[in-house]
């Protein structure tokens, strides 16, 4: 199990940035609710397109569509573990009101 850094920073690059820059950013201080959403929308998009071509024949398929494919999936699923990452690391800092 990885270990847990806590969270620095407000706004956590996405690990999918390819640029210097980083242009997509996490706020890590947003409503854990959404982030936990954001999360699950893009682990579920990422499982329905494996879904998809677990169930399709690819006797006339492009060979340029499988590096389309997996870039797809690679994003989907890397933005979801950052996501649930954050969600995660809110969820071990939380504290119960009194």
């Amino acid at each position: 199990m990885p270990i847990i850094k806590p969270l620095l920073n407000r706004y956590l690059p996405l690990s999918s940035n390819v640029t210097e820059t980083p242009t997509l950013i996490i706020d890590t201080q947003a409503n854990p609710k959404d982030i936990l959403e954001a999360a699950v929308q893009r682990v579920r998009a990422s499982a329905d397109l494996l879904e998809t071509l677990h169930c399709l024949c690819f006797k006339h398929a492009d060979v340029q569509d499988i590096p389309h494919i997996t870039h797809a999936l690679y994003l989907l699923t890397q933005d979801g573990n950052d996501l649930l990452q954050v969600a995660q690391q809110q969820m071990l800092s939380w504290k119960a009101p009194v």
